[in-house]
C-alpha cells in the first residue's frame, strides 16, 4: 500500500513539474475553471497603477521612463540585430539622465557613426557587414524620435533616414525585406513584408500591429527575425496614430479594425500568403487593435495580444496622464514630459492635454465573447501586477469562446517582465510562435 502511495505521489508531482504549475511562469490553459492568481504574482512589491513606461528592474538610469526605453525597448533589440550592448551602453554613458535634449543628440550621433560604418561596408561589396550596420544605424535614429517633438525640424527627416536605412538594409537580406505601401484613405499605410522563403508557395503569415507610439521599423526589430527562422512570413504596417501619419492629419480614431482590415486585404491578395493560417499581433495599444478587427473579421485565423486591452480608456482612467495637469508635469523630467506628449498628439490631441487621453480612450475596446478565432494573451508579470491591467486580461479569458485559447503570464525571473515583455523578446517569441505553431499544424 506504501508503495502504490509513493507512486501516486511521484505521478502528481511529475504532472505539477511538467504542466509548469511549478515553473517559472504562469500558464492559463484553455479548459482551466480557475486562474491560480497567487501563482501569477510572482513579486513581493505593493501593485502598482498601469504605467507601461516603467520598468520592474533597473537597467541603468535614474530617470524611470528612459531606464524603460533604454532597457526594453533599445537594449531589447540586440537579439533581433536592432543594437550592440557596447554601442548602446556607449551612448547611455553621455545621456543626461531625464534629459531630452541629451536623449536624441547622443542617439542621433551613434545612429551616424554606424550608419557610416555601414555606408562603409556596401561600398566596398561587403554585404553582411553593410546589412548589420546600416539596421541598428536604423533602430538608434528612431531611438531618438522617442523624446522628439513633432514640431521639431529633425523629427520627419530622422524618421525617414531610418526608414531609408532598413529599406537599403531590407535589400540585403534573402528573401529580401521588401517595403510595402498600402493606399487607404487618401494616403498609404507604410510597412514591410518578408516572405518566408523563396517562391510564391502560399506560407503561415504573422502580421504585426504596434501600439501608441511605435513605427513599422521598431515592429520589425520587435519579432521579424524570428518569425522567419520559423517559417513565417511576416507583414507590418503603420496604421493611422502611428509613425509620421499624424504629420497628414491621421490619428488614432474609435474603428482601428478598419485600417487593419486594409492590412489583411493587402496580405490576402498575395499568392505568398496562406489564407488559412493568418495570424494578427498586437502589442501595446495594439493588445486592443488587434483583437477589434479578429471581433469582425473572421480571415484573422489566430490573434494574440500584448497583453489584452479589452477597454483602453478604463486603462488610461488608471495612469498617471489622467491627473497630469500642467502643475503636475513641471515636476516631471523633460523625457517623461515628451514622451507622453508625443502620445496626446497621435490622439489629435494639443500636446499638453494629457487628461484628454482618457475621454480619447473611451471607444478603443472590444468583446472578447465574439472572438471565434483562437486567442493567445501574453502577459509581462510585472505589469500583471496592476488591478486594472490583472482584471481586463483576466476577464478577456474568460470571456473568449474557442477552445484553442492560452494566457501566459511571462516569469520577472526570466527578465519578461516589463510592457510588451520587449526586455526578453526570445521568450516572448517562444511563447507566442509555440502556440502559433500548434494551432496552424
Amino acid at each position: 500500500m506504501l508503495k502504490k502511495i509513493c507512486v501516486i505521489v511521484v505521478m502528481f508531482l511529475s504532472f505539477i513539474v511538467l504542466t509548469g504549475y511549478w515553473g517559472t511562469g504562469v500558464v492559463y490553459a484553455a479548459d482551466k475553471k480557475e486562474s491560480p492568481v497567487g501563482k501569477a504574482e510572482v513579486s513581493k512589491e505593493p501593485e502598482r497603477a498601469v504605467d507601461p513606461h516603467v520598468g520592474y528592474f533597473r537597467f541603468y538610469f535614474q530617470d524611470e521612463k528612459m531606464d524603460y526605453i533604454f532597457g526594453s525597448v533599445i537594449l531589447g533589440a540586440t537579439v533581433n540585430h536592432g543594437c550592440e550592448i557596447g554601442e548602446a551602453f556607449y551612448t547611455a554613458s553621455k545621456i543626461k539622465d531625464g534629459d531630452a535634449a541629451s536623449w536624441q543628440a547622443e542617439w542621433i550621433k551613434t545612429a551616424r557613426l554606424v550608419e557610416a560604418r555601414g555606408e562603409q561596408s556596401l561600398a566596398k561589396g561587403h554585404k553582411v557587414s553593410a546589412r548589420d550596420q546600416l539596421q541598428r544605424a536604423s533602430y538608434y535614429y528612431h531611438a531618438a524620435l522617442v523624446s522628439m517633438p513633432p514640431d521639431d525640424p529633425r523629427f520627419k527627416e530622422t524618421a525617414l533616414k531610418g526608414r531609408a536605412l532598413l529599406k537599403k538594409a531590407g535589400k540585403l537580406l534573402s528573401p529580401q525585406l521588401e517595403y510595402i505601401e498600402i493606399p487607404f484613405e487618401g494616403t498609404v499605410l507604410p510597412g514591410y513584408f518578408r516572405k518566408a522563403g523563396p517562391g510564391k508557395k502560399p506560407a503561415k503569415t504573422l502580421i504585426m500591429i504596434g501600439g501608441a507610439e511605435t513605427y513599422a521599423e521598431g515592429h520589425f526589430f520587435y519579432i521579424a527575425p524570428q518569425a522567419f527562422d520559423r517559417g513565417y512570413n511576416f507583414l507590418t504596417v503603420e496604421i493611422p496614430g502611428q509613425g509620421i501619419l499624424p504629420l497628414e492629419g491621421k490619428f488614432f480614431r474609435p474603428a482601428m479594425d478598419v485600417p487593419i482590415k486594409a492590412v489583411v486585404d493587402f496580405a490576402l491578395s498575395r499568392p505568398d500568403v496562406d489564407p488559412q493560417r493568418l495570424a494578427v499581433y498586437g502589442i501595446s495599444s495594439g493588445g486592443g487593435f488587434a483583437p477589434m478587427a479578429a471581433e469582425k473579421d473572421d480571415r484573422i485565423k489566430a490573434v494574440i495580444m500584448s497583453n489584452a486591452v479589452m477597454d483602453a480608456g478604463a486603462g488610461v482612467s488608471k495612469m498617471g496622464v489622467a491627473s497630469a495637469t500642467p502643475e503636475v508635469t513641471r515636476t516631471w523630467s523633460s523625457f517623461k514630459v515628451r514622451l507622453n506628449q508625443a502620445i496626446a498628439w497621435r490622439f489629435g490631441l494639443e500636446e499638453n492635454d494629457l487628461p484628454g487621453l482618457v475621454q480619447a480612450n473611451r471607444a478603443l475596446r472590444f468583446d472578447p465573447a465574439r472572438i471565434a478565432a483562437p486567442a493567445l494573451i501574453l502577459v509581462a508579470s510585472g505589469e500583471y501586477q496592476s488591478p486594472e491591467i490583472k482584471r481586463q486580461n483576466d476577464l478577456c479569458f474568460k470571456l473568449l469562446p474557442n477552445a484553442k485559447k492560452r494566457m501566459v503570464i511571462t516569469p520577472v525571473e526570466e527578465g519578461a517582465s516589463n510592457h510588451c515583455i520587449m526586455e526578453n523578446r526570445s521568450l516572448m517569441s517562444q511563447e507566442l510562435f509555440d502556440w502559433l505553431d500548434e494551432v496552424f499544424k
